[in-house]
């Protein structure tokens, strides 16, 4: 979560300095564009803390980060157990029908990606 926050900060940054400069042309493609980064940082934010309530709900202190006990945020109930197991379960999947929808959307970036890490792999394992 502090990855995400650090994320969403220095894209603040980064919009604050290209819309100071012009403002965005707010066409339908733009507003597609936006709507579908918008959500995966919203499902990117909202999965683990309905993971969260999942594992609080179940069992106290059951949150562990590198060997350390995350604090709980929810507090221990059995009747929010399933609501969490349900939250979790959905919104994970609905987020990787989205990241499916962005690879669709960005895919000829991510084929000339693809190219240029082969090309790198390739290159290097030739020099060893």
């Amino acid at each position: 979560m502090a990855l995400l926050t650090w994320r969403i900060f220095t894209l603040f940054q980064v919009w604050w300095r290209k819309y100071t400069k012009r403002t965005p042309k707010l066409s339908p493609a733009w507003w597609r564009n936006f709507t579908l980064h918008l959500s995966l940082y919203l499902f990117m934010g909202v999965v683990p803390i309905s993971g969260f309530l999942l594992s609080n709900s179940f069992k106290a202190n059951n949150v562990r980060f590198f060997s350390i006990t995350l604090p709980d945020i929810f507090p221990e109930n059995e009747a929010m157990v399933e609501i969490g197991r349900n939250a979790h379960f959905w919104l994970a999947y609905t987020f990787l029908l989205f990241i499916f929808i962005h690879m669709l959307t960005y895919w000829k970036v991510i084929r000339a990606n693809w190219r240029r890490w082969v090309n790198f792999i390739n290159r290097f394992q030739q020099q060893t």
